[in-house]
């Protein structure tokens, strides 16, 4: 076995209620075999969409993902967005309305002493017992960013990696919190690091949608033929491609190269100096000039990623 799993006494909330029990695990370098989920007692909404976002570097995925965040928002949907990225800057795609504490802007994953008080080990502690489901429903309020339109962002960062099939306190905890989140939000949006090795690290299991952002390269389009196979792995069945930064006609090009390698593509977005311009202003595209134009395209690409979900 990849673990020994252990029940302990429920805890309870703040109303004297059980909470989920507390299980333990050993920590293996193996991959692991986890348990089923809680059904819970139906307290929490149903979320209506988890789509991660991902593609090859410099695609234009975390302009991308803040558009969408933004558009979903603004029609009304309670809206949170991860950022997972080493190097997270979906904060500044998103836009915010005034100073953010210091303290909200230090990724989750970097948070050692969190970690470790958490599931009760440290977070690459390997050989050692921690908890599989560590307390997370209050880290949106404490460390979340409001940003605009009614965004919620909560930094979380690059999930540990330390072998193949990682299964770490680190991981855990961030595991749990996508869980947690999927029961919070109307749409859950994951910003994930460039490439594809985070695919098998645990927080993309509750996806339904993965949308890969492609731009007119043939390094690009291999990154995605990558990414479908490894969601198709993890079960994810609604994969579907973004054709962002194309002109004349590479549109056409890069349809026909993503429908060989069985990535439908859902909807195109054209070349945008303004997006470049914003980018070296370090401010968000959908607040500077020509950015409402922009974000109608997003609220465009919104509705048809709502019609892929609920389809067959």
């Amino acid at each position: 076995m990849p673990f020994l799993v252990a029940e302990l006494k429920p805890a309870r909330d703040g109303l004297g209620e059980p909470h989920q029990n507390s299980v333990y695990a050993f920590s293996l370098k193996t991959p692991p075999q986890f348990l089923p989920a809680s059904k819970g007692r139906g307290l929490l909404a149903v979320v209506e969409m988890k789509i991660a976002i991902t593609g090859k570097g410099g695609v234009g995925k975390t302009t991308i993902a803040a558009g969408l965040s933004r558009a979903y928002a603004r029609r009304g949907k309670k809206v949170i967005a991860l950022d997972v990225d080493p190097s997270p800057n979906l904060i500044t795609a998103l836009g915010v309305g005034g100073e953010v504490p210091e303290r909200k802007l230090i990724p989750l994953m970097e948070r050692d002493s969190l970690i470790e008080e958490r599931t009760g080990a440290p977070p690459e502690g390997y050989g050692l017992i921690f908890k599989l489901n560590p307390k997370v429903d209050d880290l949106l309020d404490k460390f979340g960013v409001q940003c605009k339109d009614g965004v919620k962002l909560l930094i979380v960062g690059r999930i540990r990696r330390g072998g193949q099939g990682c299964f770490c306190p680190a991981n855990a905890l961030a595991r749990r919190l996508v869980d947690h989140l999927s029961g919070v939000a109307d749409v859950l949006l994951l910003d994930m690091e460039a490439g594809v090795e985070h695919l098998g690290r645990g927080t993309t299991r509750k996806v339904e949608i993965l949308l890969t952002v492609v731009e007119p390269s043939l390094r690009s389009i291999e990154t995605a033929g990558r990414i479908k196979k490894l969601g198709e792995d993890l079960g994810i069945t609604k994969i579907f491609g973004v054709i962002n930064k194309y002109r004349d006609r590479e549109n056409e090009f890069i349809s026909t190269k993503l429908q060989k390698i069985g990535v439908p593509p859902i909807y195109s977005i054209p070349y945008e100096e303004s997006v470049a311009r914003a980018e070296l202003k370090g401010v968000s595209v959908f607040d500077a000039e020509g950015g409402e134009r922009i974000l109608e395209k997003m609220t465009e690409l919104s509705e048809v990623v709502e019609r892929a979900a609920s389809s067959g």
